[in-house]
């Protein structure tokens, strides 16, 4: 065994072990895994056992299990998960000798409404989820300094990754898009990066193929960036409809946002609407991603080519067997 996925069942990990093979990998996650069982470890990584699951055959781990919905509770699993897993993971890896890590972060390390940040932008998270992946990324550059010549660490951190069978931010806004229930709050102006999990998984797998001591971090784009009008018309050419689009204020969609946030507390009730969600839908998401797409690795779909592939199978095609992944 060279891979070793920690989160494979998810949306992410599934691609990932689909376009390796798994004959090449094994996969450790508290779920079992919809498509790939007689690969799968059930453990989860906040859990005793964790270092019997983890081989010594592993070339390289994959860390992909994170605690990242926006309406977790209580927060402190943000921590649980994603920092302390991650001291976990590193402490079976230094068991077990296993001295490569591929780590999948998140833009939201760098906050809301950044001008298009490179890697080397300050970080500003303005959520738990997003100070928590920046505490991991922490733990991990400190474990990588202890050996940095006989140790690897990759950092990818992707934007919102969409895709077929996902049941994220995305999808619900390429719903609402496509039946027609879309409002569109602000002008419509602000960029959206987006990252399609076909292209994010042959990212991932081009860094497993190439594995050398080091340290890297990587921003993960597909581009060119869309705004929300760009989107609407995307949608409107896949599924070749007209989509009614009407343009309300930031204030008033705030205003409905902050409204659904009582509901939720008063019902114990998750809504799709909540004043964050209205928050991250008007901000700019706009980042730079040179850096991935220069060094030899080449996308193997536009991001054209990855909405049109989600609209088709979500909203036209009829034969599907109902495995989803819900995410943000």
């Amino acid at each position: 065994m060279q891979h070793l996925i920690i989160g494979g069942s998810g949306f992410v990990g599934t691609q990932l072990i689909g376009q390796l093979g798994n004959k090449n990998c094994q996969n450790i996650d508290k779920n079992q895994s919809a498509f790939y069982h007689e690969i799968t470890i059930k453990q989860n990584i906040c859990e005793l056992g964790l270092n019997e699951a983890i081989s010594a055959k592993a070339n390289t781990v994959v860390l992909l299990a994170a605690e990242h919905r926006d309406d977790v509770s209580p927060t402190s699993l943000y921590y649980d998960v994603n920092v302390q897993g991650t001291k976990n993971v590193l402490e079976a890896m230094d068991k077990n000798g296993v001295k490569n890590i591929i780590f999948t972060s998140s833009v939201a390390v760098y906050g809301l409404n950044k001008k298009n940040p490179n890697e080397k932008h300050p970080t500003d998270p303005f959520n738990h989820y997003g100070k928590s992946k920046w505490q991991a990324e922490e733990v991990l550059r400190e474990w990588y300094n202890k050996a940095p010549k006989n140790r690897s660490l990759t950092i990818i951190r992707p934007t919102v990754i969409f895709g077929e069978r996902n049941r994220g931010n995305v999808y619900n806004l390429l719903k609402q898009i496509a039946t027609g229930k879309f409002l569109m709050v602000g002008k419509g102006v602000n960029y959206k990066s987006m990252a399609y999990v076909g292209n994010i998984a042959a990212f991932i797998k081009y860094h497993l193929e190439n594995t050398k001591p080091g340290y890297q971090v990587f921003n993960y784009i597909d581009k060119p960036d869309l705004n929300m009008n760009e989107l609407v018309s995307q949608v409107e050419k896949s599924l070749n409809k007209k989509i009614p689009s009407t343009h309300f204020p930031f204030w008033l969609g705030m205003l409905g946002g902050y409204g659904f946030d009582i509901l939720s507390k008063l019902t114990g009730k998750i809504f799709s609407v909540s004043s964050v969600r209205v928050k991250k839908f008007c901000a700019t998401t706009q980042f730079d991603a040179t850096k991935a797409h220069n060094c030899g690795f080449k996308a193997p779909y536009t991001l054209s080519d990855g909405l049109h592939n989600t609209l088709h199978y979500e909203f036209i095609e009829k034969q599907k067997d109902g495995i989803t992944f819900e995410s943000e």
